[in-house]
């Protein structure tokens, strides 16, 4: 189990086929609302691929919004649930927003993962609102130098 920084174009498209295959086929969100200005390379996000037994299975983005770290689009293939690879991914973000010295990051969870992200140290921070379709929540965790 590992992580990394995507840097080409390929690992990207790879990023890709992994939320589409989890946002759009598996939880029915709209496949319009799932791509944006934000994907590419070029673009002001930093996206990651974490891997079991080498292979590539799940994926997240970190973006700057208004001096805090937004960690986006976190997913992890069905059949790879269940081995810590979720917190792989959000360990990887909070370390390269700790790199663009950000000591504060937030996520718009979906209420199922809620309670994933608490283990984590995220406070949730709002009332449940529906983002593409599904419920959310807000959620905001003070990043401490370790």
């Amino acid at each position: 189990m590992d992580s990394k920084r995507i840097t080409t174009e390929n690992d990207l498209k790879i990023a890709f086929h992994i939320r589409k295959e989890v946002f759009v086929d598996e939880q029915g969100f709209q496949l319009e609302s799932e791509f944006d200005e934000f994907d590419s390379l070029n673009s002001l996000s930093e996206h990651v691929l974490v891997y079991y037994n080498e292979k590539p299975v799940g994926t997240g983005r970190l973006r700057v919004v208004d001096g805090l770290g937004k960690l986006e689009r976190i997913c992890i293939l069905e059949p790879f649930r269940k081995f810590g690879l979720g917190k792989i991914i959000i360990k990887t973000l909070e370390e390269i927003a700790k790199e663009k010295v950000i000591s504060r990051v937030k996520l718009h969870g979906q209420t199922q993962a809620e309670g994933f992200y608490k283990k984590l140290g995220y406070q949730t921070s709002s009332d449940v609102f529906m983002e593409d379709g599904g419920p959310h929540l807000l959620m905001i965790k003070e990043l401490v130098n370790e």
